[in-house]
């Protein structure tokens, strides 16, 4: 193993770790957050804070600071460049809307949100200084000291929210953890690579770094836009109590989303990649793939679907029960996003460009139908409307660009199949079970094992078949062991 493919195995290695740890820590503090200090009304309005902060981080270093990762060369002869560029724009970013804030906190429902915004967003300065040490640390695969200054500003963030949010001062809480948290991390970015954070200017390369950046930062805001739309809707429309709710059902139903999706997609992009010049390989590659992600994401999106009403009462408590019926459609929306997550990555190889306006589809189609849907169905219309939009006006176009690429829509129905009767099975199961056992914590953890058995038969020949074609790669890349990482390193 050469030195390049040390350094990104574990790169790889730690990023995991961190991804796990932050996750689990984030999950165990909502818990605790929700069940005993916050209700509906104040994660709304902290959720106000979050779709805002989102907004201006897609878009306050303008791109650039990828530039510290993706261009070739000693990047100390930039870097000083770039973090006056990110620093200048997301400082004027925080100002536009430290005084645009009551009317942002007013046209999203929530103008009691104000001040939190204005502190919550100071973040989003601080994370355009952080960039430049963040890029260095990630150009170099230094991923044990971002997890280091990762967990550390978690823990700082959760002991911060935690103790105020037991002094009572509500959603503010929120903003003052998520500030104190990013601070610590700034300085430890800093400590992490000191020598990164020197301002400088060169208008050359400033003029290349907004060529580079822009283009990158108008398609992140533009995906951006897609994940939170409905966000926007719920809460100019219905509310901050209403999103509060709706936002605990759409992060549960990312659960299986996040496990699934984010673990193929630290390899699928390069596997698509490698298998892109033969028409034949990559077909049978995407049909394997999407088999599997689909047997992976199945049985848990199923089970939070008709488990939704006692899983929430469970895990939050009984004031957050009225997120059952969005959580119950929003999980149907989660099995569509990890066929089109694969999709995605199987397209980019291709087709960027069309991606590009199949996305602006997406968010064009989505608005009008959440829109009217609020209105009429509250929550569970603007759930109801992600799914018909995903699954009758995108998943279509999807598969029409899929099949351009040589990959018929039979070859996807057949993936689809024994993953599709598994569910039925394990739905009908589970439905019949809760009748009997009730919504306690053991008659849940019952109806999950006796699921997992009544699923496997379903799809074992799908994991047996993955299991033969990874054995098989891995000896068509003995010859050359070193090849595969370091060009996915690369790529």
């Amino acid at each position: 193993m050469t030195d390049l493919n040390q350094k990104v195995a574990a790169a790889a290695r730690w990023s995991m770790i961190n991804t796990v740890i932050r996750r689990v820590g984030t999950f165990a503090t909502g818990v605790v957050l929700a069940r005993l200090f916050f209700g509906p009304y104040e994660w709304g309005l902290y959720a106000v804070g979050l779709l805002v902060l989102a907004m201006l981080l897609s878009l306050n270093e303008m791109g650039v600071s990828l530039a510290l990762v993706r261009w070739d060369g000693d990047i100390k002869r930039f870097a000083p460049t770039v973090l006056t560029l990110s620093t200048l724009s997301s400082s004027a970013f925080y100002l536009v809307l430290f005084v645009t804030a009551p009317a942002v906190a007013r046209l999203l429902g929530s103008p009691e949100a104000t001040e939190m915004l204005r502190l919550l967003c100071l973040t989003v300065v601080i994370d355009g200084i952080a960039c430049v040490p963040i890029g260095k640390l990630n150009r170099e695969f230094q991923q044990f000291r971002r997890t280091v200054v990762d967990v550390a500003n978690f823990l700082v963030n959760t002991a911060v929210t935690i103790a105020l949010a037991a002094a009572g001062m509500g959603a503010m809480a929120f903003a003052w953890g998520s500030l104190a948290g990013n601070i610590v991390a700034l300085v430890g970015f800093a400590l992490c690579a000191p020598d990164m954070l020197r301002f400088g200017w060169d208008r050359t390369q400033a003029a290349r770094l907004l060529r580079f950046g822009l283009p990158l930062a108008s398609a992140s805001l533009l995906t951006l836009g897609i994940v939170n739309v409905d966000s926007v809707v719920v809460s100019s429309v219905l509310g901050p109590a209403a999103l509060g709710l709706y936002a605990m059902a759409f992060n549960m139903s990312s659960w299986p989303v996040r496990i699934v999706s984010d673990t193929v997609r630290r390899v699928s992009y390069a596997g698509f990649s490698r298998l892109a010049d033969s028409p034949e390989a990559f077909a049978a590659g995407f049909q394997r793939a999407l088999a599997v992600v689909l047997a992976a994401a199945v049985p848990c999106c199923v089970l939070l679907g008709v488990l939704a009403d006692p899983v929430i009462r469970l895990v939050y408590g009984d004031h957050w029960a009225g997120a059952a019926v969005a959580l119950q459609f929003l999980v149907g929306l989660g099995l569509i996003r990890v066929a089109v997550d694969l999709a995605y990555d199987c397209l980019a190889t291709r087709v960027r460009k069309t991606l590009m306006l199949m996305q602006a589809w997406w968010l064009f189609s989505l608005t009008p139908v959440l829109l009217l849907f609020a209105h009429r169905f509250g929550i569970a219309g603007v759930a109801a409307g992600q799914v018909v939009v995903a699954g009758l006006l995108v998943a279509p176009v999807f598969v029409v660009v899929l099949s351009r690429l040589g990959i018929r829509p039979a070859l996807m129905l057949r993936a689809c199949v024994r993953p599709a009767l598994g569910g039925v099975a394990v739905g009908v199961l589970a439905w019949g079970l809760h009748l009997v056992l009730g919504g306690g914590f053991l008659s849940l953890a019952i109806i999950g094992l006796a699921a997992v058995a009544v699923y496997l038969p379903f799809v074992r020949p799908l994991l047996r078949s993955g299991r033969t074609d990874r054995s098989q790669t891995d000896h068509e890349a003995e010859p050359d062991g070193d090849k595969p990482l370091a060009t996915a390193a690369q790529s």
